[in-house]
Protein backbone atom coordinates (compact mmCIF):
# COMPACT_ATOMS: atom_id res chain seq x y z
CA UNK A 1 0.00 0.00 0.00
CA UNK A 2 1.18 3.11 -0.88
CA UNK A 3 0.37 6.55 0.47
CA UNK A 4 0.56 9.79 -1.79
CA UNK A 5 0.63 13.14 0.97
CA UNK A 6 -2.94 13.54 2.74
CA UNK A 7 -3.51 16.97 3.97
CA UNK A 8 -5.48 17.66 6.28
CA UNK A 9 -7.40 21.05 8.11
CA UNK A 10 -5.15 22.91 8.10
CA UNK A 11 33.49 28.48 18.85
CA UNK A 12 34.27 25.94 18.10
CA UNK A 13 35.52 23.68 20.90
CA UNK A 14 35.01 25.13 24.41
CA UNK A 15 38.78 24.15 25.90
CA UNK A 16 37.48 20.89 28.02
CA UNK A 17 40.67 22.09 30.63
CA UNK A 18 38.39 25.59 31.01
CA UNK A 19 35.81 22.95 32.22
CA UNK A 20 32.49 23.76 30.40
CA UNK A 21 31.08 20.25 29.86
CA UNK A 22 28.61 20.08 27.30
CA UNK A 23 30.63 22.24 24.52
CA UNK A 24 32.89 20.33 22.20
CA UNK A 25 34.56 20.19 18.77
CA UNK A 26 34.66 17.23 16.38
CA UNK A 27 36.05 16.77 13.41
CA UNK A 28 34.33 15.68 10.29
CA UNK A 29 35.52 13.69 7.46
CA UNK A 30 36.41 15.35 4.36
CA UNK A 31 32.93 14.71 2.47
CA UNK A 32 31.39 17.15 4.84
CA UNK A 33 34.93 19.35 5.32
CA UNK A 34 34.68 19.96 1.78
CA UNK A 35 30.57 20.37 1.75
CA UNK A 36 30.89 22.94 4.83
CA UNK A 37 33.26 25.21 3.04
CA UNK A 38 31.31 25.33 -0.42
CA UNK A 39 28.60 26.38 1.82
CA UNK A 40 30.29 29.54 2.48
CA UNK A 41 29.35 31.12 -0.72
CA UNK A 42 25.60 31.56 -1.35
CA UNK A 43 23.83 33.51 -4.07
CA UNK A 44 21.69 36.29 -3.89
CA UNK A 45 18.66 34.11 -4.15
CA UNK A 46 20.37 31.94 -1.60
CA UNK A 47 20.57 34.64 1.11
CA UNK A 48 17.10 35.85 0.99
CA UNK A 49 15.80 32.59 1.32
CA UNK A 50 18.26 32.52 4.17
CA UNK A 51 16.27 35.61 5.72
CA UNK A 52 13.10 34.77 5.01
CA UNK A 53 13.46 31.73 7.17
CA UNK A 54 15.76 33.87 9.75
CA UNK A 55 13.37 33.44 12.23
CA UNK A 56 11.96 29.37 11.98
CA UNK A 57 13.19 26.83 14.96
CA UNK A 58 13.63 22.75 14.03
CA UNK A 59 12.76 20.93 17.45
CA UNK A 60 14.03 17.80 17.58
CA UNK A 61 12.74 14.59 20.14
CA UNK A 62 14.02 11.50 20.49
CA UNK A 63 12.29 8.57 21.99
CA UNK A 64 15.57 6.42 23.19
CA UNK A 65 15.17 2.58 23.51
CA UNK A 66 13.40 1.63 20.44
CA UNK A 67 9.57 2.89 20.12
CA UNK A 68 7.44 -0.36 18.89
CA UNK A 69 5.81 1.48 15.67
CA UNK A 70 3.53 -1.20 15.23
CA UNK A 71 1.74 -0.44 18.21
CA UNK A 72 1.86 3.02 18.10
CA UNK A 73 0.30 3.46 14.49
CA UNK A 74 -1.45 0.04 14.47
CA UNK A 75 -2.18 -1.68 11.12
CA UNK A 76 -5.73 -2.97 12.23
CA UNK A 77 -6.67 -3.94 8.68
CA UNK A 78 -3.86 -6.26 8.20
CA UNK A 79 -4.37 -9.62 9.37
CA UNK A 80 -0.86 -10.63 9.34
CA UNK A 81 -0.60 -8.04 12.53
CA UNK A 82 -2.89 -9.80 14.63
CA UNK A 83 -1.34 -13.24 13.40
CA UNK A 84 2.32 -12.12 14.45
CA UNK A 85 0.76 -10.31 18.09
CA UNK A 86 -1.91 -12.57 19.32
CA UNK A 87 -1.27 -11.40 23.09
CA UNK A 88 -0.29 -7.97 22.43
CA UNK A 89 -1.83 -6.54 19.31
CA UNK A 90 -4.37 -3.86 20.33
CA UNK A 91 -7.43 -4.80 19.29
CA UNK A 92 -9.17 -3.04 16.66
CA UNK A 93 -12.26 -1.70 18.48
CA UNK A 94 -9.85 0.24 21.30
CA UNK A 95 -8.10 2.27 18.46
CA UNK A 96 -8.04 5.84 17.40
CA UNK A 97 -8.82 5.27 13.87
CA UNK A 98 -7.17 7.09 11.16
CA UNK A 99 -8.60 5.33 7.97
CA UNK A 100 -9.70 1.74 7.47
CA UNK A 101 -6.20 0.25 7.32
CA UNK A 102 -4.65 2.10 10.00
CA UNK A 103 -5.10 3.86 14.14
CA UNK A 104 -3.32 4.83 16.95
CA UNK A 105 -2.56 2.62 20.50
CA UNK A 106 -5.68 4.01 22.57
CA UNK A 107 -2.70 6.53 24.52
CA UNK A 108 -1.91 8.19 21.76
CA UNK A 109 -4.44 10.84 22.09
CA UNK A 110 -1.74 13.69 21.93
CA UNK A 111 -0.91 12.30 18.51
CA UNK A 112 -4.63 11.73 17.16
CA UNK A 113 -5.71 15.02 18.30
CA UNK A 114 -2.77 16.86 16.01
CA UNK A 115 -3.63 14.27 13.23
CA UNK A 116 -6.96 15.46 13.60
CA UNK A 117 -6.29 19.08 13.49
CA UNK A 118 -3.83 18.56 9.93
CA UNK A 119 -0.92 19.41 12.55
CA UNK A 120 0.71 15.88 12.23
CA UNK A 121 2.40 14.03 9.54
CA UNK A 122 3.33 10.42 9.69
CA UNK A 123 6.54 9.03 7.68
CA UNK A 124 5.40 5.64 7.24
CA UNK A 125 8.52 2.74 6.71
CA UNK A 126 11.53 4.83 8.19
CA UNK A 127 14.89 2.90 8.48
CA UNK A 128 18.01 2.59 6.70
CA UNK A 129 20.31 -0.21 4.56
CA UNK A 130 22.22 -2.87 6.65
CA UNK A 131 20.47 -2.08 10.37
CA UNK A 132 21.91 -2.07 13.46
CA UNK A 133 19.82 -3.90 16.44
CA UNK A 134 22.23 -2.42 19.37
CA UNK A 135 20.64 0.61 20.69
CA UNK A 136 24.17 2.22 21.13
CA UNK A 137 24.98 2.26 17.09
CA UNK A 138 21.82 2.69 15.64
CA UNK A 139 21.19 5.79 17.49
CA UNK A 140 24.55 6.78 16.26
CA UNK A 141 23.42 6.31 12.83
CA UNK A 142 19.86 8.31 13.28
CA UNK A 143 22.31 10.90 15.06
CA UNK A 144 25.55 11.57 12.42
CA UNK A 145 22.82 10.14 9.54
CA UNK A 146 25.74 8.92 7.82
CA UNK A 147 24.81 4.78 8.78
CA UNK A 148 28.08 2.65 8.95
CA UNK A 149 30.58 5.21 8.30
CA UNK A 150 31.97 6.17 11.58
CA UNK A 151 31.23 9.39 11.39
CA UNK A 152 31.20 11.43 14.94
CA UNK A 153 29.72 15.31 13.90
CA UNK A 154 25.58 15.25 13.64
CA UNK A 155 23.03 16.00 11.54
CA UNK A 156 21.84 18.72 13.75
CA UNK A 157 25.03 20.36 14.21
CA UNK A 158 25.97 20.44 10.54
CA UNK A 159 22.66 21.91 9.66
CA UNK A 160 23.53 24.55 11.94
CA UNK A 161 27.00 25.27 10.66
CA UNK A 162 25.54 24.92 7.19
CA UNK A 163 23.37 27.98 7.98
CA UNK A 164 25.64 29.38 9.59
CA UNK A 165 29.53 29.31 9.00
CA UNK A 166 30.83 31.47 11.43
CA UNK A 167 29.50 30.99 15.56
CA UNK A 168 27.06 31.82 17.54
CA UNK A 169 26.44 31.28 20.68
CA UNK A 170 23.28 29.40 22.22
CA UNK A 171 22.35 29.09 18.21
CA UNK A 172 21.95 25.06 19.49
CA UNK A 173 20.38 24.56 22.84
CA UNK A 174 20.26 20.73 24.20
CA UNK A 175 18.00 19.96 26.89
CA UNK A 176 19.80 16.71 28.29
CA UNK A 177 22.42 15.99 30.98
CA UNK A 178 25.26 15.96 28.38
CA UNK A 179 25.67 16.75 24.69
CA UNK A 180 24.14 14.29 21.82
CA UNK A 181 26.00 13.56 19.00
CA UNK A 182 23.30 15.09 16.84
CA UNK A 183 24.20 18.24 17.81
CA UNK A 184 28.18 17.75 17.32
CA UNK A 185 30.11 19.98 14.70
CA UNK A 186 33.27 22.14 14.05
CA UNK A 187 31.70 25.67 13.86
CA UNK A 188 28.64 25.99 17.01
CA UNK A 189 28.40 24.78 20.69
CA UNK A 190 26.13 23.87 21.52
CA UNK A 191 24.55 25.26 25.18
CA UNK A 192 23.95 22.01 27.17
CA UNK A 193 21.76 22.04 30.47
CA UNK A 194 18.93 19.78 32.63
CA UNK A 195 17.94 21.74 35.42
CA UNK A 196 17.67 25.47 34.48
CA UNK A 197 17.00 26.34 37.88
CA UNK A 198 20.49 24.93 38.99
CA UNK A 199 22.51 25.89 35.89
CA UNK A 200 25.65 27.47 35.93
CA UNK A 201 28.96 27.72 33.78
CA UNK A 202 30.79 27.90 37.12
CA UNK A 203 32.54 24.65 36.85
CA UNK A 204 33.95 22.80 39.79
CA UNK A 205 35.47 24.51 43.15
CA UNK A 206 38.85 23.90 42.02
CA UNK A 207 38.26 25.27 38.68
CA UNK A 208 36.23 28.38 39.74
CA UNK A 209 39.14 30.81 40.27
CA UNK A 210 40.29 30.13 36.51
CA UNK A 211 36.65 31.06 35.40
CA UNK A 212 36.57 34.23 37.45
CA UNK A 213 39.72 35.42 36.10
CA UNK A 214 39.21 34.53 32.59
CA UNK A 215 35.87 36.31 33.16
CA UNK A 216 37.61 39.65 34.76
CA UNK A 217 39.90 39.99 31.71
CA UNK A 218 38.19 40.94 28.84
CA UNK A 219 40.93 43.21 27.25
CA UNK A 220 43.07 39.51 27.09
CA UNK A 221 45.21 40.72 24.38
CA UNK A 222 46.77 36.70 23.95
CA UNK A 223 44.39 35.84 21.38
CA UNK A 224 43.82 31.98 22.99
CA UNK A 225 43.23 33.85 26.74
CA UNK A 226 41.28 36.43 25.24
CA UNK A 227 38.80 33.56 23.32
CA UNK A 228 39.02 31.37 26.51
CA UNK A 229 37.77 34.86 28.60
CA UNK A 230 35.01 35.83 26.10
CA UNK A 231 33.80 32.27 25.93
CA UNK A 232 33.94 31.98 29.41
CA UNK A 233 31.65 35.35 29.51
CA UNK A 234 29.48 33.95 26.83
CA UNK A 235 28.78 30.44 28.49
CA UNK A 236 28.21 32.40 32.51
CA UNK A 237 25.49 34.89 30.55
CA UNK A 238 24.22 32.10 28.15
CA UNK A 239 23.14 30.08 31.86
CA UNK A 240 22.09 33.31 33.34
CA UNK A 241 19.23 33.57 30.57
CA UNK A 242 18.42 30.27 30.42
CA UNK A 243 17.46 30.75 34.09
CA UNK A 244 15.81 33.72 33.69
CA UNK A 245 13.61 32.49 31.11
CA UNK A 246 12.78 29.35 33.17
CA UNK A 247 11.73 31.77 36.02
CA UNK A 248 9.42 33.79 34.12
CA UNK A 249 8.13 31.20 32.34
CA UNK A 250 3.86 30.34 33.33
CA UNK A 251 1.73 28.69 31.38
CA UNK A 252 -1.59 26.29 32.13
CA UNK A 253 -1.38 24.47 28.94
CA UNK A 254 -2.39 20.54 29.78
CA UNK A 255 1.19 18.90 28.93
CA UNK A 256 -0.10 15.21 30.68
CA UNK A 257 1.60 14.31 33.59
CA UNK A 258 4.39 17.01 33.94
CA UNK A 259 7.35 15.07 34.17
CA UNK A 260 10.38 14.00 32.00
CA UNK A 261 9.74 14.84 28.42
CA UNK A 262 6.65 16.95 29.27
CA UNK A 263 9.22 19.42 31.47
CA UNK A 264 11.74 19.34 28.99
CA UNK A 265 9.64 20.86 26.17
CA UNK A 266 8.19 23.26 28.04
CA UNK A 267 11.79 24.65 29.40
CA UNK A 268 12.56 24.93 25.42
CA UNK A 269 8.84 26.41 25.00
CA UNK A 270 10.16 28.90 27.87
CA UNK A 271 12.75 29.60 25.75
CA UNK A 272 11.52 30.49 22.76
CA UNK A 273 9.04 32.21 24.79
CA UNK A 274 12.37 34.47 25.35
CA UNK A 275 13.59 35.20 22.27
CA UNK A 276 16.69 32.99 23.03
CA UNK A 277 18.71 32.76 19.29
CA UNK A 278 18.79 29.36 19.43
CA UNK A 279 17.37 27.90 15.54
CA UNK A 280 17.68 24.48 16.80
CA UNK A 281 16.64 22.80 19.73
CA UNK A 282 17.06 18.98 20.94
CA UNK A 283 15.94 16.98 23.47
CA UNK A 284 14.38 13.50 24.36
CA UNK A 285 12.21 10.96 26.37
CA UNK A 286 15.14 9.27 28.50
CA UNK A 287 16.42 6.42 30.15
CA UNK A 288 16.35 4.15 27.38
CA UNK A 289 12.27 3.86 28.10
CA UNK A 290 10.97 2.30 25.36
CA UNK A 291 12.88 -0.62 25.14
CA UNK A 292 10.07 -3.28 25.82
CA UNK A 293 11.04 -6.51 25.65
CA UNK A 294 9.17 -7.22 28.81
CA UNK A 295 5.07 -7.47 29.56
CA UNK A 296 4.74 -4.26 27.26
CA UNK A 297 1.09 -3.65 27.08
CA UNK A 298 0.81 -1.79 30.17
CA UNK A 299 4.18 -0.37 30.19
CA UNK A 300 3.72 1.28 26.52
CA UNK A 301 0.49 2.32 27.06
CA UNK A 302 1.90 4.46 30.13
CA UNK A 303 5.30 5.76 27.66
CA UNK A 304 3.05 6.48 24.76
CA UNK A 305 0.22 8.45 26.90
CA UNK A 306 3.50 10.74 28.38
CA UNK A 307 5.15 10.81 25.30
CA UNK A 308 1.95 12.40 22.87
CA UNK A 309 0.22 14.45 25.27
CA UNK A 310 3.99 16.06 25.98
CA UNK A 311 4.39 16.58 22.27
CA UNK A 312 0.59 17.90 21.69
CA UNK A 313 1.36 20.06 25.26
CA UNK A 314 4.29 21.26 23.08
CA UNK A 315 2.41 22.53 20.01
CA UNK A 316 -0.26 23.91 21.70
CA UNK A 317 1.88 26.16 23.87
CA UNK A 318 4.06 27.27 21.02
CA UNK A 319 0.41 28.77 19.65
CA UNK A 320 -0.12 29.93 23.25
CA UNK A 321 3.13 32.43 22.63
CA UNK A 322 2.42 33.30 19.16
CA UNK A 323 5.44 31.28 17.44
CA UNK A 324 3.31 27.89 16.02
CA UNK A 325 4.48 28.90 12.32
CA UNK A 326 7.74 29.38 13.44
CA UNK A 327 8.32 25.67 14.89
CA UNK A 328 9.02 22.39 13.51
CA UNK A 329 9.36 19.34 15.72
CA UNK A 330 10.70 15.94 14.18
CA UNK A 331 10.15 13.16 16.34
CA UNK A 332 12.02 9.46 15.97
CA UNK A 333 13.10 6.68 17.79
CA UNK A 334 16.76 4.30 16.88
CA UNK A 335 14.74 1.53 15.44
CA UNK A 336 10.91 0.07 15.84
CA UNK A 337 10.30 -3.58 17.18
CA UNK A 338 10.03 -7.33 15.52
CA UNK A 339 7.02 -8.27 13.88
CA UNK A 340 6.21 -11.44 16.38
CA UNK A 341 6.07 -10.45 19.97
CA UNK A 342 8.23 -12.37 22.11
CA UNK A 343 7.57 -15.36 24.68
CA UNK A 344 7.98 -12.75 27.72
CA UNK A 345 4.84 -10.60 26.03
CA UNK A 346 7.02 -7.62 24.62
CA UNK A 347 8.65 -6.98 21.71
CA UNK A 348 12.74 -7.07 20.55
CA UNK A 349 14.84 -4.59 18.66
CA UNK A 350 14.10 -4.37 15.33
CA UNK A 351 14.02 -2.50 12.10
CA UNK A 352 11.58 0.39 10.09
CA UNK A 353 9.31 2.64 12.49
CA UNK A 354 7.33 5.41 11.42
CA UNK A 355 8.77 9.20 12.32
CA UNK A 356 6.62 12.36 12.89
CA UNK A 357 6.70 15.31 11.89
CA UNK A 358 4.47 17.88 13.85
CA UNK A 359 2.92 21.73 14.41
CA UNK A 360 1.19 24.07 12.34
CA UNK A 361 4.18 23.96 9.31
CA UNK A 362 2.93 20.72 8.68
CA UNK A 363 1.16 19.05 5.69
CA UNK A 364 -0.99 16.67 7.90
CA UNK A 365 -1.30 13.26 6.70
CA UNK A 366 0.12 10.02 5.86
CA UNK A 367 3.41 9.91 4.00
CA UNK A 368 5.87 6.75 2.03
CA UNK A 369 4.90 3.11 1.56
CA UNK A 370 4.09 0.84 4.80
CA UNK A 371 6.23 -1.79 4.69
CA UNK A 372 5.22 -5.54 4.40
CA UNK A 373 3.93 -7.62 7.38
CA UNK A 374 4.22 -10.87 5.62
CA UNK A 375 7.81 -9.72 3.44
CA UNK A 376 10.09 -9.71 5.96
CA UNK A 377 13.51 -10.24 7.17
CA UNK A 378 14.03 -12.64 9.83
CA UNK A 379 11.09 -11.26 11.87
CA UNK A 380 11.63 -7.81 10.43
CA UNK A 381 10.68 -5.07 9.17
CA UNK A 382 11.91 -4.20 5.29
CA UNK A 383 12.23 -0.44 5.59
CA UNK A 384 10.40 1.72 2.95
CA UNK A 385 11.65 5.24 3.44
CA UNK A 386 15.40 6.28 4.35
CA UNK A 387 15.25 8.40 7.36
CA UNK A 388 17.45 10.76 5.89
CA UNK A 389 14.73 12.43 3.39
CA UNK A 390 12.81 13.29 6.79
CA UNK A 391 16.03 14.85 7.63
CA UNK A 392 16.17 16.58 4.17
CA UNK A 393 12.87 17.73 4.70
CA UNK A 394 13.38 19.57 7.83
CA UNK A 395 16.69 20.67 7.29
CA UNK A 396 16.37 21.72 3.56
CA UNK A 397 12.19 22.61 3.07
CA UNK A 398 11.99 24.14 6.81
CA UNK A 399 15.20 25.51 7.91
CA UNK A 400 16.78 26.18 4.21
CA UNK A 401 19.96 24.59 4.67
CA UNK A 402 21.58 22.82 1.72
CA UNK A 403 20.79 18.75 2.64
CA UNK A 404 23.00 17.24 0.52
CA UNK A 405 25.65 19.42 2.18
CA UNK A 406 24.55 18.31 5.85
CA UNK A 407 23.51 14.52 4.45
CA UNK A 408 26.33 13.93 2.24
CA UNK A 409 24.31 12.17 -0.50
CA UNK A 410 20.65 13.33 -2.38
CA UNK A 411 17.79 12.60 -0.65
CA UNK A 412 14.31 13.67 -1.46
CA UNK A 413 12.47 15.57 1.13
CA UNK A 414 8.98 13.99 2.14
CA UNK A 415 7.00 17.43 1.10
CA UNK A 416 5.06 17.13 4.42
CA UNK A 417 6.46 20.45 5.01
CA UNK A 418 6.61 22.84 2.00
CA UNK A 419 9.58 25.17 0.59
CA UNK A 420 9.03 28.74 1.52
Amino acid sequence: MNFSPIRRLSRRHFMSAAGAAGLGAFGVPPVFQQALAASDATTDAGDQAALDREGRILVVVELTGGNDGLNTVVPYGDDAYYNERPRIGIPAGDLRTIDDHFGFHPSCKGLAELYDRGELAIVHGCGYDQPSFSHFISMSYWHSAAPNSGESSGWVGRAAANLSPTPQRDYIINVDERPSQAVRNPVHPALVFDQPETFRRDGVYEQQPMFDELIGDPGASESNLAFLSRSARDARQSAMLVREAWNAYQSDVDYGINIGLAQDLRKIVSLIDARMPARFYYCGYRGNSFDTHVHQVDVHARLLAYATDAIRGFVDDVERIGRSDDVLMLVFTEFGRRVPENISLGTDHGTATPVFLAGAPVAGGQYGTPPSLTELDDGNLLHTTDFRRVYASAVGNWMGADPAVVLGGDFDPIPAVATA
